[in-house]
């Protein structure tokens, strides 16, 4: 994992957990576990770090919907 890749992982972490209104160690313990941080998040990172903000987070929650993760 490069650095810009981990930066991009605790960006996403951060503003999941604004955006949730839960704790970010809760938002981190759900994406591992679920396979979304390494799986999604970190490798897809050269197209997904490209989205606004706003697209990402939705991006993300949607999937994680998908994925039957709860929140």
């Amino acid at each position: 994992m490069t650095f810009e890749q981990l930066d991009f992982a605790t960006f996403c972490i951060g503003n999941l957990a604004v955006r949730l209104n839960i704790p970010q160690r809760e938002v981190y313990n759900q994406l591992k576990t679920s396979g979304i941080l390494f799986d999604y998040i970190i490798k897809g990172y050269d197209v997904l770090h490209t989205f606004s903000k706003e697209y990402l987070m939705n991006d993300i929650i949607s999937y994680m919907n998908e994925k039957g993760v709860k929140l």
